[in-house]
């Protein structure tokens, strides 16, 4: 199995129930596939060689992720059928070093 990291794009309300629902229900259904189920994000900061600037929370921000275990791209892409997906969703596959 390969190692996938999923990058949630979109502001929203975490103190919303109906919100907390969804994405609990969702944990629950991939459970078995789940490495880490991640955080949602706060305030950040973007570090460059030439300095750095803070990143607000907007509709296109990351804004949380979950790392999962699924043997595809495609099988990792298919744990997000039923993902409450604010914006968008960026898969990147976990490269072993």
């Amino acid at each position: 199995m390969k190692k996938y990291m999923f990058l949630y794009q979109g502001a929203w309300d975490p103190t919303s129930q109906g919100m907390k629902d969804a994405w609990t229900g969702w944990f629950a259904e991939i459970g078995d596939s789940i490495v880490d189920g991640g955080n949602p994000f706060g305030e950040g900061r973007e570090v460059t060689k030439s300095g750095s600037r803070d990143l607000p929370l907007e509709s296109d921000s990351t804004t949380g992720y979950t790392l999962v275990e699924a043997a595809s791209m495609d099988d990792a892409e298919k744990l997000l059928a039923n993902c409450p997906i604010i914006t968008s969703v960026r898969v990147y596959e976990a490269m072993s070093m």
